[in-house]
């Protein structure tokens, strides 16, 4: 995440100079305009990025059975209102605080000592985007996990683990709005991650792995002799109309990570929305080949998978790339899958597949496609910054589970399970009028 540099001022006509205001008047107008242009298209591509929460909620909740519906609406709710103030008291500090040997941000955890005009807005979209980060390990985890437990980890992983991973790529962004310095280790190597493959996907995904390993499949995800059975999603028009909310939501996310409201911003977009349409292609056609059939939730998946490839380097490939990269996400998303199914990990919306692979080959694919020329230094740069973040991620998810595991429990029972967690932790049910339905389903 940075700052792009804007596009140089036209020179001045000296015919008309005489009657221009002061070059220095002139100066800190035009930055004042500009820094106020900057605070509005931050703030437009943070509601952008909050809303991307909905389309989680939409596609989660349309892939679970319809027994658990409640359940998973609840958790992607209450997830980013928990990060929410977990961010502003710690995150944030950890984050884009004052560098610590490159690991950890410090200093003002009160946020009260910052100058900047645009410091709120820089704010504001940091938040969602940790808020995000927390999300996309909802769906992996869902219809066996208990709601305490996953408040307790979404607060500890939102305040903790993704500000200290953040830190080591993004540390330092936020000196242009008057806060902290000094850059994270990754920083300092060169290790480049425009808008979020391995600083929020990667670490989303890998976190989504540890808690898969944590938990366990859902009972009757795989037979006695092992083989998958096909748990339904109850409702795929809803998983579809998430996925549009997220693909429009992706627009803020890579192209408000820009941080300025210029021409930058279109190249950006494009790209972004080329490795989307690609991804679904080829993760339709694909599955397709595989299965006999072509599959929405694949395709979509695939869709989600181009977009998270492309967010690393949507500002530094071009069109064409952006295509490439796409392309093979959507491979890559259909074989992870399968895969996953082969080991019995049960990932119920396939956020490991979407989310850490493409995440991490999306980080790989800086380095493969720069426009400036391919380096081998930089790609072995960007493999030790998205693995390392990847396996921190990991290793802290699972510590931080394990510890909430015995103090609160976890897994909730085979009963509840069987019974579904709208009724065995919520008492409710999401379509009243279809209540045998809904608890058999």
């Amino acid at each position: 995440m940075e700052r792009l540099k804007s596009a140089p001022a036209p020179a001045p006509d000296p015919a008309t100079a005489a009657s221009e205001p002061a070059p220095d008047a002139l100066s800190a107008l035009e930055k004042k305009l500009q820094d106020n242009i900057n605070a509005v298209w931050i703030v437009a591509a943070a509601a952008l990025v909050f809303f991307m929460q909905a389309g989680f909620c939409m596609l989660e909740t349309g892939m679970v059975r319809a027994k658990n519906s409640i359940n998973v609406s609840m958790k992607n709710f209450m997830d980013f209102c928990i990060a929410t103030p977990a961010y502003l008291f710690v995150g944030f500090t950890l984050m884009f605080g004052i560098s610590w040997n490159g690991i950890v941000g410090l200093g003002d955890f009160w946020l009260s000592d910052n100058n900047s005009t645009n410091f709120w807005a820089f704010w504001i979209f940091q938040v969602v985007f940790a808020g995000t980060a927390t999300t996309i390990v909802s769906g992996a985890m869902a219809e066996r996990t208990k709601f305490v437990g996953y408040a307790v980890f979404s607060l500890l992983f939102s305040a903790i683990i993704y500000p200290v991973i953040g830190h080591w790529a993004w540390g330092g962004a936020a000196e242009g709005f008057g806060f902290g310095s000094g850059k994270g280790w990754l920083a300092e190597m060169g290790f480049r991650d425009f808008a979020g493959s391995s600083v929020v996907h990667a670490a989303g995904g890998a976190a989504a792995l540890a808690g898969i390993f944590i938990l366990g499949p859902r009972v009757g995800r795989f037979g006695p002799d092992g083989k998958p059975r096909f748990l339904a999603p109850h409702n795929i028009p809803m998983v579809t109309l998430g996925a549009f909310i997220l693909w429009l939501g992706w627009f803020g996310f890579n192209a408000g990570s820009t941080l300025v409201g210029d021409g930058s911003i279109g190249r950006v977009a494009a790209n972004t929305t080329l490795a989307g349409a690609v991804g679904a292609v080829l993760a339709m056609i694909s599955a397709w080949w595989h299965d006999g059939r072509p599959d929405p939730v694949v395709a979509i998946n695939g869709a989600l998978a181009g977009l998270v490839g492309i967010t690393a380097g949507c500002a530094y490939v071009t069109p064409f790339s952006a295509v490439v990269i796409g392309c093979v996400a959507g491979l890559l998303t259909t074989l992870a899958t399968i895969a996953m199914e082969k080991l019995r990990l049960d990932d119920v919306v396939g956020a490991v597949p979407v989310h850490l692979v493409n995440g991490i080959w999306g980080t790989l694919a800086v380095a493969l496609f720069d426009e400036t020329g391919f380096k081998l230094a930089n790609l072995k740069v960007q493999a030790i910054g998205t693995f390392s973040i990847a396996a921190a991620s990991f290793v802290g998810t699972w510590a931080l589970l394990k510890l909430v595991d015995a103090v609160l429990g976890l897994r909730a029972t085979d009963r509840e399970q069987e019974d579904g967690l709208d009724f065995a932790e919520h008492s409710a049910n999401a379509y009243a009028d279809f209540q045998i339905t809904a608890r058999n389903s």
